[in-house]
């Protein structure tokens, strides 16, 4: 898909304005300098060609009562399809990629508190059937701000949130913030005033959904309201899940390095195992593997740590948002 200023420009909002309003298109189109019903089609024709899978929220999973991790697996090619299939139907993966790696399966998984990780985690091995399964629980959020421009030029302040640990946060939860949590998990409809179908459901009006709306952002629980893109349709065509070993104190040194970077969408600190050593992930996106090596290999100069790899991805099995239901 051709994409001209105002489509670029557009896509940039999409992924960093705030849209719980009213006639959050109208707004859009404000912005832009077009009419709100040229908002409305030049987003159908985005998701049509794919740049754009939905808009929706994202949620911080802990503060509604479930937990997260990511796991490995090695897998036999001859399964790899087997096992895409089984991971697209599961409702608590959200991201699902084939690497180049001996550990070739990655995958992200959120459960409810109450469920045991590691029994669930044996349950997907079995009926994945691969040879080796282990999860990397996180430790410590850096960064989770995922941005994609097509304008080398653009690097918009967007807040990537606080360090922090990964304890359950308890929040309280009313009744209506349950009931706009789970009405708000849907792909936004591309019509005026997309807000007001969800709150008549609720049997509230929208000025009342929305403010719960706003409410949930100010607190944490909802952590941005946007647009998920296709990195590879937008021309991100490299991506390298990139880890490095170091002394668990000395992880921010490379932390601080990475976080600036716009080309870098997330950065952890996870826990190691016996079959995998390294504990500083960061998620690097480049037009070209030369450039996500270029980045790989600048930090690890300057901070002075060279035990590292990039897994870069060769398949994209699943990417979605987990629907937490609360």
């Amino acid at each position: 898909m051709r994409l001209d200023r105002v489509d670029q420009r557009l896509l940039g909002l999409l992924q960093t304005r705030v849209l719980l309003t009213s006639k959050p298109y109208a707004e859009l189109g404000q912005s832009l300098g077009v009419a709100e019903d040229e908002v409305i089609r030049r987003i159908e024709q985005m998701k049509l060609k794919g740049l754009v899978r939905q808009i929706s929220p994202v949620l911080d999973a802990r503060r509604l009562g479930y937990k997260t991790t990511l796991i490995a697996m090695r897998v036999e090619e001859t399964h790899l399809d087997r096992a895409a299939r089984f991971l697209t139907e599961h409702s608590g993966v959200s991201h699902a990629y084939e690497r180049e790696h001996q550990f070739n399966l990655w995958f992200t998984l959120a459960v409810p508190d109450t469920v045991d990780t590691d029994s669930e985690l044996l349950q997907l091995a079995d009926m994945i059937e691969s040879e080796t399964a282990f999860d990397l629980p996180t430790v410590k959020v850096f960064k989770i701000r995922t941005y994609f421009s097509l304008d080398e030029d653009d690097h918009p302040a967007v807040p990537v949130g606080t360090p922090n640990g990964v304890t359950r946060q308890d929040v309280y939860l009313s009744t209506i913030d349950r009931e706009v949590i789970n009405e708000l998990q849907q792909d936004l409809s591309l019509i005026s005033r997309p807000f007001t179908e969800m709150s008549a459901r609720l049997r509230i009006d929208e000025e009342k959904f929305l403010t719960q709306c706003q409410s949930l952002l100010s607190r944490g629980i909802i952590r941005r309201f946007g647009a998920s893109v296709n990195h590879r349709r937008v021309g991100f065509a490299a991506n390298a899940m990139t880890c490095w070993a170091v002394p668990a104190e000395k992880a921010e040194v490379i932390a601080e390095k990475l976080v600036p970077l716009k080309q870098v969408s997330h950065c952890y600190e996870r826990k190691t195992n016996p079959e995998w050593h390294y504990n500083l992930f960061a998620m690097i996106h480049g037009h070209t593997r030369e450039q996500c090596q270029g980045i790989a290999d600048k930090v690890s100069i300057e901070t002075g740590f060279t035990d590292y790899v990039l897994l870069f991805s060769t398949r994209e099995f699943k990417k979605t948002r987990v629907i937490y239901r609360v």
